[in-house]
Formats: C-alpha cells, sequence, structure tokens
C-alpha cells in the first residue's frame, strides 16, 4: 500500500498537477501496514483520501461538482468555485471489474456500459470505483506508487495500480506489460489480439493476473473501500473473480461478506482453453467441476476445455445481462445461449437495458455536426468487409464502405440520416439504435435481444422480425426481410407519421438513469452488510464547461437533417 504524509503531498503538489504522483520510492503492499498507519499522524494520506479535515476543504475546493453543490457558497453567494464533493451517506460499495472502459480503452458495448454505468451509480450516492487494465498512456491517471505481487501461471508480476477520479467514480487501472506493451498507442483495436478474430497466446494469463489483482484488500490500499463490498464482474475476462475471491481472501477473514455479480455483455465470446491450462490458474480443483466444458468444436483445442464464462456464471451470487429480451435468449435453446443455455437456466439470468452516455450523444451540443438541435458505431467480419468494399467498387456514387472507426462520421450519419438500418443476427442490447433514437432516426432492426426491448414497432421504428443465428450462410428470407422493412420504412419518411416517430424517438430518456436505479434493486437483492438504497441524483458533469446552445423543435428535423451536411468523407 501506498502512503504519503502531508508534507510529502503538498511539497509535489504543484509539480503533480493531478497528473501523476511524483514519489520515487514505491511501497508493497505488507500484512503490517494496518499497525503502521495506526501509528502514523493523522494528517496521512491513503491515495486521495485525506485523513485531515483542512487539507479535505482543499481537495473539495479542486473536486469537480454536481450542479447543485455548484449552485452557491457557504454564504450563499454565487459561487466562482466549487468547493464541494459528492458526499456517499447512504448506498453500496460497488467495484466494477471490466478488460474495456470507455473512454479510456473500448472495443464495443462492454466499454460504453463500464464507461457510463458507474457514474451513473455514483450520483445515486453510492461509493463506487470502475478496475481496468491500463493499456496506454492515459494522461489522466496518476502512478499512486502502490505496487503488489501476484502469482500468475509459474511465475510471480509486480503489478502497479494507476487512478484518476472522474465524474464520481474511482477509476483504477491495472499497469502490467502484458497490458501496456502489447496495446501501447492501439487501444481501440488491439485488446484482445493483435488483429481481429485473433487473441494473443497469453490472454488466460493477462486475464488472471487481472482477476486476482482487483482483489487487493480495499480496506487498505491506496483507495479504502470496506469490506462490504459488492464486486460487478464483466464477461469472460473477469469470470475467474469469484474464484480468486474464494480461495485466496474468504478463508482469511477478508471478504467475507463481498459479493460478486457476474454480468454477461455477449454469450459468444467465452474464454474456452485446453483443459490442460486449468493448472495455470493456481486454483484448488474443486473448482475445476466449474470450468469443466465439452463441445463438439476442435477450437481452440479438441476435446475437453475449461470454459471461464461457465466458471462466472457458476460461481458468482448472481447473474445479469443487458437486456430482458436477451436473457429470455439465452436460456431458449443451444443455438442462442451458445451452449450454456443449460447452465444459464440453472442459475438463473436477470435482464435490464442499459443506457447510453446522453452527454456524447446529444444532439444539441454534438461537435462534430453542422446543425444542432434537440427535442423541442466499430468493424465486422473481413468477409463481409470485402464485400462491402467491392460494393463501393461497383456503385461509387450511391456507396461509400467506411471499415474503421470514425467518431466524427459516425455522429454525422446518426443526425444526417433517415433511418438505421440494424439487421442483427445477435444483439445483446445495442447502443447503436440508442444512439439513433436520441437523434431522432427511427431505427430498422433486426427483432433480436435489445432491440426488441428499446424500438417499438411503428412507435420508434421497424422491426424485421427475427435473423437466422447460422452466421456462415446468408438465408435468402433474411435478405426478403431486409429489404422489405427498409422499404416499408422508406415509404413513411417525410410523412405525418414519420415526424411523430421522430418526436417519440427524441422524447425517451436514454440515460442511465433508469437503468442505474434498476441496477441498484438488482444489487441490493444480494444483501451485501451495510448495503442501502442510494439517492436520486443527478450525474456529476464530465466536461469542465458546457455551451449552451439554443432549442431547435423536433419538428424542424427533417429540413435539419438537410443542413447536416457531410464533408468530405476522408476517413
Amino acid at each position: 500500500m501506498a502512503t504519503m504524509t502531508a508534507s510529502q503531498l503538498i511539497s509535489k503538489h504543484a509539480a503533480a498537477k493531478h497528473c501523476g504522483a511524483t514519489d520515487s520510492k514505491p511501497r508493497l503492499f505488507q500484512k503490517k501496514i494496518t499497525a503502521d498507519l495506526k501509528r502514523q499522524a493523522g494528517t496521512a494520506y491513503h491515495g486521495l483520501r485525506s485523513q485531515n479535515k483542512i487539507d479535505l476543504l482543499q481537495m473539495r475546493a479542486i473536486a469537480k461538482p454536481n450542479t447543485k453543490q455548484a449552485a452557491t457558497t457557504r454564504d450563499g453567494g454565487a459561487s466562482t468555485r466549487p468547493w464541494a464533493v459528492v458526499i456517499c451517506g447512504k448506498g453500496m460499495n460497488l467495484v466494477f471489474v471490466g478488460a474495456e472502459m470507455a473512454p479510456w480503452s473500448k472495443t464495443g458495448g462492454l466499454g460504453d456500459v463500464l464507461g457510463g454505468l458507474p457514474p451513473a451509480m455514483a450520483a445515486n450516492g453510492h461509493r463506487v470505483m470502475t478496475i481496468a487494465p491500463r493499456y496506454d498512456q492515459y494522461a489522466d491517471a496518476w502512478d499512486t506508487n502502490a505496487l503488489a505481487q501476484v502469482k500468475v501461471g509459474n511465475s510471480y508480476e509486480t503489478v502497479r495500480f494507476f487512478h484518476c477520479y472522474k465524474r464520481g467514480v474511482d477509476r483504477v487501472f491495472i499497469d502490467h506489460p502484458m497490458f501496456l506493451a502489447k496495446v501501447w498507442g492501439k487501444t481501440g483495436s488491439k485488446i484482445y489480439g493483435p488483429t481481429t478474430g485473433i487473441d494473443y497466446q497469453d490472454n488466460q494469463l493477462r486475464f488472471s493476473l487481472f482477476c486476482q489483482v482487483h482483489h487487493i484488500n480495499l480496506t487498505q490500499s491506496f483507495l479504502p473501500i470496506g469490506e462490504d463490498v459488492v464486486f460487478i464482474a464483466n464477461d469472460w475476462h473477469t469470470a475467474a473473480l469469484p474464484c480468486y475471491l474464494k480461495s485466496m481472501y474468504k478463508p482469511h477473514g477478508i471478504y467475507r461478506s463481498a459479493k460478486v455479480a457476474f454480468c454477461i455483455h455477449n454469450i459468444v465470446y467465452q474464454g474456452r482453453f485446453a483443459a490442460s491450462d486449468f493448472s495455470l490458474l493456481n486454483l484448488p480443483d474443486y473448482f475445476k467441476p466449474s470450468f469443466n466444458f465439452i463441445d463438439g468444436y476442435n477450437k481452440p483445442v479438441k476435446g475437453r476445455k475449461i470454459n471461464w464464462m461457465q466458471a462466472g456464471i457458476l460461481e458468482s451470487d448472481r447473474v445479469l445481462t443487458v437486456s430482458p429480451y436477451y436473457a429470455q435468449e439465452l436460456v431458449s435453446g443451444e443455438q442462442r445461449g451458445v451452449e450454456l443455455d443449460d447452465t444459464l437456466r440453472r442459475s438463473g439470468v436477470t435482464g435490464i437495458v442499459n443506457g447510453m452516455d446522453v452527454n456524447e450523444w446529444n444532439p444539441s451540443t454534438d461537435k462534430y455536426i453542422s446543425v444542432n438541435y434537440d427535442a423541442s458505431t466499430g468493424t465486422g467480419k473481413k468477409k463481409f468487409e470485402t464485400q462491402l468494399e467491392s460494393i463501393e467498387e461497383t456503385f461509387p456514387q450511391k456507396v461509400r464502405a467506411v471499415m474503421k472507426f470514425n467518431a466524427p462520421l459516425a455522429h454525422q450519419m446518426m443526425a444526417g440520416a433517415d433511418i438505421v438500418v440494424v439487421p442483427s443476427r445477435f444483439e445483446p442490447c445495442g447502443l447503436i439504435q440508442l444512439q439513433a433514437m436520441q437523434y431522432g432516426t427511427p431505427p430498422a432492426c433486426a427483432s433480436t435481444g435489445g432491440l426488441v426491448d428499446t424500438v417499438k414497432e411503428g412507435k420508434t421504428g421497424f422491426h424485421m422480425g427475427l435473423l437466422s443465428a447460422d452466421c456462415e450462410a446468408v438465408d435468402p428470407a433474411d435478405v426478403k426481410k431486409v429489404v422489405g422493412t427498409v422499404k416499408r420504412a422508406v415509404k413513411v419518411v417525410g410523412t405525418g407519421a414519420f415526424k411523430e416517430m421522430i418526436h417519440n424517438c427524441m422524447a425517451q430518456d436514454l440515460s442511465w438513469k433508469g437503468p442505474a436505479k434498476q441496477w441498484e434493486s438488482f444489487l441490493l437483492s444480494l444483501n451485501v452488510a451495510g448495503s442501502e438504497p442510494g439517492v436520486t441524483g443527478e450525474e456529476i458533469a464530465p466536461l469542465a464547461s458546457l455551451i449552451l446552445i439554443s432549442s431547435i423543435t423536433a419538428f424542424a428535423k427533417i429540413s435539419m437533417k438537410l443542413e447536416c451536411n457531410f464533408p468530405s468523407l476522408d476517413v
């Protein structure tokens, strides 16, 4: 554990400027640290947590406030500098653990969830921390000088902890060459492998390390959070978390009342490895049945395997996923449950639809579109990319294929399009349809997963029906469904019914506010000691300053779309 005295922190404050700790002498986590802390003066720091009231007030003076806190000073006058911080008097201690966390790292919906849900939970009064790998040199995360040693495979590895505090959430990053050296400068696309569809050979070791270090005793670490914790593990990369919790910590009296909720963002990616690899995890043999798995495939090896996601489902206290309809699909059969349907029927699974980041996706403030208005995205399979590129060559005046993520173009398309087509075979929740509706662009979508929960036929969009789950072939019946639905949608564009549909889309609250309350109820059901319902609060604004733009009615959106001129499509 890293501990800094007040004199150390003050002398380094100007140089650090919140961009990094400057204490050059690392301190190892040690059992004796608790006793040492008791002997220290009252001006000690635990990372960012001051033990001195004067310094706490100084910290408050530079903290990011929420709207109400920034409104007044202590004497009731106008505030030029906020001095208060969010005070978590009620609620739960929540630790979200995931391989991705937007905006620092993201390949899909997992990153968006860990970027948006934790601030929404913090706004409701909960003490919230997130833990993710440090894939890059993040400018806003500082080195805590805290170190930990973890057994990974047959060796012992030393990891560092980086930290920043954003939007009411402590963001912790695990620093080790297995993350940083592989991905540095390429965070957006090479988190799991050098190219799409090819995994790093040591992924199992990478995430074994990751699943262990977040258990470093948070009551004694650089960011004390207490014993009564709810861990939220996300997807297969963190599925071993409850196993390490049970084998390494609870037997020694640590986290006795802690619980684990396991969230499935995409059932397709399960973490299947050779059965012989179980020994690399350094787990007791009594966990073998939870990992043991047999399928009919020869990848990654033929025969008996271990399955991380299956273990996460069986060893966690509760299981949830990212939409109610997707939860139904997961237990409907082998095809959509991807051979874990029986396991999920036994464990049970709850679906809560995702929200979206309405600060990033806000047509009234979007810097990427040429006209702002209000209510008054990633890549696919290589063969499909090649086909789209071929179509562009054949019809250069009508088709443009963009095969890499382009944030400005994504925003411009949502603002300028009349409809967005989402022909997904699977869609656990989906963000593209939420982003589209936020911009008053009705989706024409397949009837699967979260698309069923979020898009209402004839009110906020158009449904194609369920498409084939066979990813190796195109079903002619599916082609008819897609074409027929798009034609039906095009006929409605420009009519009074379409204007009403735009109104309906933009009138919805698609933020994390509602889902956060559902998550709260779900996590409270774990009955972790000391857990209480939170409050209803507004999220801390993520921007240093906000530009207020005059409102434009949704009625004018049809004409505004025509003005959302795309600049040159250079990508």
